[in-house]
C-alpha cells in the first residue's frame, strides 16, 4: 500500500489544528499551518523527499511560531500579562455612575444597576431606588459607592 505525502501532511496539519481546540495556545495551530505548507511544497514537487519535506515542516513551523504566535495570541485571546497594572484596567469601574434598584441602606448590602447589569452595592449613607451614585472601587463583587453629589 503506497500513501501519498501530500495527503499525510495535510491530514497531519487537519490533525494539529482541530487539537488546538483542546489544547489552545495557538502553537498546534502553528504547527499545523507548518504541515500544510509542507503539503503544499510537496503536491508543487518542490520537495520530494522526506527529507526536503521534514525540513520544510521543521523551519516553516518555528518561522510561523516567531513571527505570527504573538500576533495571534492578541487577536483571540487579548493583551494578557503577569506584571499586569489593575490601574490601566480599561473596564475600571471607579468614577462610573451607577442607579440604585434596592434601597442601600448604612451597613447594609443593596443593589444597582451598571451597564445592564446588576451588582450588590454598599454605601455609608442611605441610598434610595432610584437615586444615582458614583463607583469608589470594587470589593470582590461588591461595589463601594457614594451618592452623586
Amino acid at each position: 500500500m503506497h500513501f501519498d505525502p501530500v495527503l499525510i501532511w495535510f491530514v497531519a496539519g487537519l490533525a494539529l489544528v482541530l487539537a488546538e481546540f483542546t489544547l489552545p495556545g495557538v502553537i498546534l495551530v502553528l504547527f499545523g499551518l507548518g504541515c500544510w505548507l509542507t503539503a503544499a511544497t510537496t503536491w508543487l514537487g518542490l520537495t520530494a523527499g522526506w527529507t526536503g519535506q521534514l525540513l520544510t515542516f521543521t523551519v516553516s513551523s518555528i518561522l510561523l511560531l516567531v513571527f505570527l504566535r504573538r500576533r495571534f495570541r492578541t487577536r483571540f485571546f487579548g493583551y494578557v500579562g503577569d506584571n499586569q497594572d489593575p490601574t490601566d484596567n480599561l473596564d475600571d469601574l471607579t468614577g462610573q455612575q451607577v442607579t440604585v434598584t434596592e434601597d442601600i441602606l448604612p451597613g447594609a448590602t443593596g443593589r444597582v444597576e451598571f451597564k445592564g447589569a446588576g451588582w450588590s452595592a454598599r454605601c455609608e449613607t442611605a441610598l434610595p431606588v432610584g437615586a444615582v451614585g458614583i463607583i469608589e472601587r470594587a470589593e470582590g463583587i461588591t461595589l463601594v459607592v457614594r451618592p452623586r453629589d
